[in-house]
């Protein structure tokens, strides 16, 4: 998916890839077919770049000057990329600029993209949220780190309630924080499936974030449209992207 979400306000440019992409560069490596963006999962270096730049080239058209990436390490971190900041991929699992055509990229395959905003469409934010960040903080981290209110989220495509069974360990980590014992059903061996979706839209609404748009696809179901961790822990990543028009 490279089309603007419609859902979002006028001003930014938001959205996920996909598997499918018309010049996916071919692969012997069937686990990583399709338009793979990761560097850090046995992929042909020369052909990941190439999807970048494709990717790159066709925001192009639509404001993007240039990208923004992360060493993701499922953390808290938050960075603001300033016009002057490193090009290097900065160790954190958040981006949050103010500069025009600067995309801000993340990297999944199971975890929650979100990507926030304010009412100007003047400042913008990317998180890559497995559960491990959304209960430590992750969102807000980044609230704190951005300059203006936000007014608006958007989630990307992860993995569904149906497919995601945890332990009771991460059910209390998360129930003695936010009080979100909605968003886990009992499993039949003493375990869970979490709500990622409803999780982080219950963080977002009591951080004063009312509008949240997307969720409700499901990365490990849609194996021809995703790529899922949980479904074969080779595989690629899909890139979500936010950017100030």
């Amino acid at each position: 998916m490279i089309d603007r979400i419609a859902d979002v306000p006028k001003g930014v440019y938001v959205g996920q890839t996909e598997i499918h992409h018309a010049m996916a560069r071919p692969t012997d490596v069937s686990e990583l077919h399709g338009f793979n963006v990761a560097l850090h999962v046995g992929d042909d270096t020369a052909r990941v770049q190439q999807h970048r730049m494709l990717l790159l080239n066709q925001l192009a058209a639509h404001g993007a000057k240039k990208l923004t990436w992360l060493n993701q390490t499922h953390s808290t971190t938050c960075i603001r990329v300033a016009e002057n900041s490193q090009f290097l991929p900065h160790n954190a699992d958040a981006l949050v600029t103010s500069q025009v055509g600067h995309v801000l990229m993340i990297m999944t395959a199971d975890c929650l993209p979100i990507v926030l905003g304010n009412a100007a469409s003047n400042e913008v934010a990317n998180l890559h949220a497995g559960w491990r960040g959304l209960a430590h903080g992750m969102i807000e981290n980044t609230l704190h780190a951005m300059q203006t209110p936000v007014t608006w989220a958007w989630l990307g495509a992860c993995i569904s309630q149906a497919c995601f069974e945890v332990g009771e360990e991460v059910k209390e980590t998360f129930c003695q924080k936010y009080a979100v014992d909605f968003a886990f059903i009992p499993s039949e061996n003493g375990k869970y499936f979490a709500d990622l979706y409803a999780i982080a839209q219950h963080i977002l609404n009591q951080c004063g974030v009312q509008h949240v748009y997307g969720g409700g696809s499901c990365t490990y179901q849609a194996n021809d449209q995703y790529y899922s961790y949980r479904r074969h822990p080779k595989t690629g990543r899909m890139a979500t992207f936010i950017f100030i028009q």
